[in-house]
């Protein structure tokens, strides 16, 4: 069995949404060894920083939040399609011969695996692949951006998605992992009432 972590390092140094300082995270040493007897330390975080999964709260007020996401669609079989040679949004034409069935979880591997610094032109979804996927009944999709949209009006790739009842994670990293199917772990932390949460996300090959 082999064990691929997809899930980026939270870091006061990691590359955050449009470098917007706030969402950077920081970490409070509260207790120390030898003074303290032992280590404790708190952090402050925005839950859309690094690896984490949207819910339908993030873009409608009166959409689930996330401790009533469904566990079923996020430990699940999926697939990681390439897509890196795209330079700009993924289109319905994009993914059109990828042979996307209903029930499918997709992982889009992008160029943006490639860099760990926020892009301001990073690959995103745009809304043809997002109404294709829709149409195509997916369960879920995830993106190596930091974002699954790009300025886009109304958040109209997220609320396609949710609309269809599609998971959203955001921020997987796919730089060594190729083109196949895997069974995938995603869990995020289960906090109440709110618009996403971090998660540790790893995909395995080879399950016995």
């Amino acid at each position: 069995m082999i064990i691929y972590d997809i899930s980026m390092t939270i870091e006061k140094s990691m590359g955050v949404y449009k470098n917007i300082e706030e969402k950077r995270p920081v970490i409070k040493f509260e207790r120390k060894i030898p003074k303290d007897s032992i280590n404790e330390s708190s952090m402050y975080m925005n839950l859309h920083t690094g690896t984490h999964i949207d819910a339908p709260y993030h873009v409608d007020d009166m959409g689930a939040t996330i401790e009533s996401i469904d566990l079923n669609k996020l430990i699940t079989k999926c697939r990681v399609l390439d897509l890196t040679k795209i330079v700009d949004g993924i289109t319905k034409e994009d993914l059109v011969d990828k042979n996307i069935t209903s029930g499918e979880f997709l992982l889009l591997k992008t160029r943006n695996s490639f860099s760990e610094e926020f892009q301001f032109d990073f690959v995103f979804l745009k809304k043809s692949g997002a109404e294709y996927l829709a149409e195509k009944k997916v369960i879920g999709v995830a993106i190596d951006s930091f974002g699954i949209e790009r300025a886009q009006p109304e958040h109209e790739t997220h609320k396609i998605l949710f609309s269809s009842g599609i998971t959203i994670i955001e921020g997987v990293r796919l730089k060594e992992i190729k083109e196949d199917e895997y069974f995938m772990c995603a869990l995020p932390l289960k906090i109440k009432g709110v618009d996403g949460a971090p998660a540790r996300i790893v995909l395995i090959k080879d399950m016995i």
